[in-house]
């Protein structure tokens, strides 16, 4: 901050990661301003991708899957409105009101700058008796700490459940109940576990590893019903394809921005992620540049997601930190650019290590982007070695420009940082000769001479110019 310059005071709405960043940041860059943080849970910073592993009983302690908390942020010297419901933001006007959900007062705060890090909220579709599901407890939600102890108290110990989306949630949870006994069911409209974040070469591994462990997969049917059982002792999934008699059901079917407050006053996308610039600034409804006293970050905003080159809704906590320490950077001037995003993640499920960065090749062709793919099979380190295991790793690319796009790895080996190095060579733009040039050690403990990201980069470089050759 500037000698000259005012105090500020800041209002961040609402406080997982990119709230709980944001006024950190915010607050070791300027401790001389009013940092307000309103939240309408009573904890902060829970690292929800962690549910599954938690209910699974591999967490050794759940409270230390908190990072922060009020006092932590307290003692920075942020104001904490903690089990407080903001029910209105005027934008323009640089006021909100906001309720305490103990005593029911209602307060009305101005500020000079706002944040949005409002989050997301779990897909509700229009589903016949999802609402009553949810009110009787035996459909479940899996996005905070209540949900994640509902599901570890009561449908970790029953004998059947059905999981309805199979992206990582999904995946993971049925995962975990399979393990330990409990009859799994993954529903999902795509007829592929996964489908969103592999493609087949990989997914179709995935789903041998569900059949090997009893996991039953409901693939390409869409849910059409929830109905609870009149003795109260379970629920029926009806779907396009079945019937399935269950004693709880799991919703993990994606997540949504959540930025009602907002609506009409800024500029969102269809779904109602916040648009901002490359400085974590947000617009006004119904203007082209961006306002310096609004910004936003994490689940609630959009994303430049470099392998199109376009904005983007996806919500990662990856992407959350990265944006709310931007928000610090930039609450005073706009000085540090976001980089964006390549929504690079990984899971482990069974003795699987999987792991992506960028464009699959089904996310290309749904997103009208023209790309070319390999898929290359190659064990992870030299066979004369006691052990070694085979890795699938898919590589995709622009035909045009050559550029990398995306990859993908699996193996029964951990295999996952592949992935960041991919997530590196889509930011510089690499294009796939580079790629298969690049200098990448060779150990025999750890890779073959030819280590498989450059193997697979060699072998689309080899279609490539078959391809250009015709």
């Amino acid at each position: 901050m500037s000698a000259t310059s005012a105090p500020k005071t800041v209002a961040v709405v609402g406080c997982t990661h990119a709230g709980t960043f944001a006024a950190q940041a915010i607050l070791t860059a300027h401790p001389s301003w009013t940092v307000h943080v309103f939240e309408r849970n009573d904890t902060l910073s829970f690292l929800s991708c962690g549910i599954a592993l938690w209910v699974g009983g591999h967490v050794s302690d759940p409270n230390r899957m908190f990072y922060s908390s009020p006092a932590a942020l307290a003692e920075l010297g942020a104001n904490m409105h903690m089990r407080t419901d903001v029910l209105s933001v005027d934008v323009a006007g640089k006021s909100l009101v906001a309720r305490d959900l103990e005593s029911g007062e209602e307060t009305t705060y101005s500020f000079d700058k706002l944040v949005v890090t409002t989050g997301s909220k779990p897909v509700m579709p229009p589903i016949p008796g999802l609402a009553e599901g949810l009110e009787d407890g035996r459909v479940m939600l899996c996005k905070n700490w209540d949900h994640g102890k509902a599901i570890k108290d009561h449908a970790m110990k029953a004998s059947s459940v059905a999981v309805i989306g199979a992206g990582y949630i999904g995946a993971e949870l049925v995962e975990q109940f399979s393990e330990a006994g409990v009859h799994a069911i993954l529903i999902d409209g795509l007829d592929r576990a996964l489908a969103k974040n592999f493609d087949a070469p990989i997914t179709e591994q995935v789903e041998a590893e569900y059949a090997k462990h009893g996991v039953e997969l409901a693939l390409g049917q869409m849910v059409t019903e929830f109905r609870l059982n009149e003795d109260g002792n379970g629920v029926a999934v009806v779907t396009t394809a079945g019937e399935y008699e269950v004693d709880y059901a799991i919703m993990g079917a994606g997540f949504l921005p959540r930025t009602d407050l907002f609506a009409g006053q800024l500029e969102t996308l269809p779904n109602g992620a916040i648009k901002t610039d490359e400085y974590m600034r947000a617009f006004l409804a119904g203007h082209d540049e961006a306002r310096a006293d609004v910004l936003a970050a994490g689940d609630s905003c959009t994303v430049l997601y470099n392998p199109t080159g376009t904005y983007d809704y996806i919500p990662l906590a990856t992407n959350a930190v990265r944006q709310a320490l931007l928000v610090g950077a930039n609450i005073e001037e706009p000085v540090q650019k976001y980089l964006g995003t390549q929504a690079t993640s990984a899971v482990q499920l069974y003795n699987l290590s999987l792991a992506a960065s960028g464009l699959t090749q089904a996310g290309a062709e749904a997103r009208g982007v023209n790309a070319r793919s390999t898929t290359l099979v190659q064990d992870y380190r030299p066979d004369f070695m006691l052990t070694t295991t085979p890795v699938t790793a898919t590589l995709t690319w622009d035909p045009e420009t050559r550029r990398v796009l995306g990859a993908q790895f699996l193996c029964r080996h951990d295999v996952a940082e592949a992935a960041n190095a991919i997530s590196i060579a889509i930011q510089a733009r690499f294009t796939i000769d580079q790629l298969a040039n690049v200098d990448l050690f060779f150990q025999p403990n750890f890779c073959q001479p030819v280590n498989f990201i450059g193997a697979v980069a060699m072998q689309a470089v080899a279609e490539q110019n078959a391809s250009d050759a015709e």
